[in-house]
């Protein structure tokens, strides 16, 4: 059979386009890999642990793709040593494999949403934070174990988590359309957690998230907003028991594709483990 000569021009238009996308593909996991300058490479030794607690949901942002390659990036560039460990269960029926990894860790990151913990595993992480170690949380961590479901029997939320420890209330968040634009503060721009970013604005693809500060003295870096609204979106803080404390409401997937978004968190993890 005679095959048209449209087919070949076809196949090899998809064949291109494939290839695009595969390319593209690499290009953006590459992006990780993180270049700081020497002076900052090398201050940090890599027995400074950071673990990372996510959870998998179709609300959560993929954070169970983006912190995965974030960390490997980190270890791999021998700023820090990372653990990364995913939850697993319902929103009522939470736990994390692994969560003794708390015992020698030196920076706890938070990027999930919603979970009643097991009574063990919650005090573990309460254990930590009362030892004044710092805590980072990003996007949803603003709701971390602000379960809604009710918790099954031998689990519990923790809702005092975002007040206590963030130092916020989550209100919500604007539509996704209208995507972010973030605002550095310039008379912030000689904090360390902003070096090497510049203070020209940036605009996201994600929804801005409404916050009320509950804490007066929490220092914000940089607000986000759209033709709405403009909210606090970065701050330092120090929490209920002492701890250092960075939050900030980005962490939507293609933030982290973005240069600045990734020198911004690991700009906040030497300034939490300084």
């Amino acid at each position: 059979m005679k095959v048209p000569h449209f087919f070949f021009r076809d196949y090899a238009c998809l064949f291109k386009i494939v290839l695009t996308g595969f390319l593209l593909l690499a290009k953006g996991i590459a992006a990780y890999a993180i270049s700081l300058d020497s002076s900052r490479t090398h201050t940090l030794s890599q027995k400074q642990h950071v673990v990372f607690l996510i959870s998998e949901d179709p609300s959560n942002y993929d954070a169970h793709i983006t912190i995965p390659l974030f960390a490997d990036s980190l270890q791999r560039s021998s700023l820090f040593k990372t653990t990364v460990l995913k939850g697993r269960g319902t929103h009522a029926a939470f736990e994390f494999d692994g969560l003794e990894a708390l015992e020698t860790a030196d920076l706890l990151f938070i990027f999930c949403r919603r979970v009643a913990l097991p009574h063990s595993q919650m005090e573990r992480i309460r254990s930590y934070l009362k030892a004044g170690k710092p805590i980072i949380g990003i996007r949803t961590a603003n709701h971390g174990f602000s379960a809604l479901a009710k918790a099954v029997a031998g689990h519990e939320g923790w809702w005092g988590f975002v007040p206590d420890i963030l130092g916020c209330e989550n209100k919500g968040y604007e539509p996704e359309k209208l995507g972010t634009l973030v605002n550095v503060r310039k008379d912030k721009s000689e904090h360390p957690i902003l070096r090497g970013i510049a203070v020209e604005r940036w605009k996201c693809a994600g929804a801005v998230y409404r916050v009320a500060l509950v804490d007066p003295e929490a220092e914000i870096l940089f607000t986000a907003g759209n033709i709405n609204t403009e909210e606090p979106a970065a701050w330092t803080r120090t929490n209920y028991y002492g701890g250092k404390v960075f939050y900030t409401s980005l962490g939507y997937p293609n933030d982290f594709s973005m240069p600045q978004f990734r020198q911004l968190l690991v700009n906040a993890m030497h300034w939490s483990l300084r």
